[in-house]
């Protein structure tokens, strides 16, 4: 199987779809800070894990030039009111051109919100991650689907996510035996994994049918696998091809023997029967 194209095959297949927004993109609006003094990671566990999620996101969504994602950058939903803002971890638009870059999103502008809100919980801010910032993404921003995680392997195991249900109302995702949530939202299905090496529970994310989205390392070795593969089946069928050469060499040569072998006997024959005939004429005279 051709992992590559396969997963492009897929990946086309389980693309969200989703209208364009009805608003402009927007880099930036005067008096709306676009930065802060906080540090964009609290932990080395935190910065992995955003980092690499943000990366498998980017490398998924790559196909559609309508899907922004952003990584620690505030999101205004007010018009006119700067405080009301919030920089979630990850936050992905859906509906929105992906370039340019902003500096901040400003949801009235745009004429979207984030679809989707991924923050990883720190022990600074995840009493309010659990708890006030859930109706803040899900009721005043108009998030559809809000998800928390702590990556910190040491630390309790916590996944959870919330959805608006179609009344309006917010309803906490069911976690399957295994402790993963189904994003309808996105179309992807999420569930961490133990690094017991880095200390890092890692959430990541896969395909409905199960198909991990790569990292952009894991698919550069993914390609250097299939490259040294197809290497080895070339080196495999220039061996097979020149095996074959030297065997149809090898039956030339056996047939030119046979040949000369048989003109041999044949003409030892016809001189034994020349002797024969010479020896009978002697012995009548």
């Amino acid at each position: 199987m051709d992992t590559i194209n396969d997963f492009e095959l897929k990946q086309r297949k389980y693309m969200p779809v989703f209208p364009k927004a009805n608003g402009k993109t927007t880099v930036y609006i005067e008096g709306y800070p676009c930065e802060d003094d906080e540090p964009m990671s609290a932990t080395d566990f935190h910065g992995e894990q955003i980092n690499t999620l943000a990366d498998q996101f980017k490398r998924y969504f790559a196909i559609n030039e309508l899907v922004h994602i952003a990584v620690d950058s505030f999101i205004y939903y007010s018009e006119g009111d700067i405080t009301k803002c919030v920089a979630p971890d990850i936050h992905i638009v859906f509906g929105v051109a992906k370039y340019p870059l902003r500096r901040s999103f400003y949801t009235w502008a745009e004429g979207a919100a984030p679809v989707a809100v991924f923050e990883f919980l720190s022990d600074a801010t995840a009493h309010q991650d659990r708890g006030e910032k859930v109706s803040l993404y899900l009721k005043d921003i108009g998030v559809q689907e809000y998800f928390i995680h702590q990556p910190e392997l040491k630390k309790p195991a916590e996944f959870r996510g919330w959805r608006q249900d179609p009344s309006g109302g917010i309803v906490e995702m069911e976690p399957d035996p295994q402790g993963g949530l189904f994003s309808e939202a996105l179309n992807l299905y999420f569930r961490y994994e133990e690094q017991h090496r880095t200390h890092l529970r890692l959430l990541r994310p896969f395909l409905p049918d199960g198909t991990p989205i790569t990292t952009s390392l894991e698919e550069q070795h993914l390609k250097e696998a299939a490259e040294a593969r197809a290497e080895e089946e070339a080196h495999l069928k220039e061996a097979a091809e020149a095996r074959a050469e030297e065997e149809a060499h090898l039956r030339q040569d056996a047939e030119k023997l046979a040949a000369t072998e048989a003109q041999r006997r044949k003409d030892v024959e016809a001189e034994l029967e020349k002797l024969r005939t010479q020896l009978a004429n002697l012995q009548r005279q």
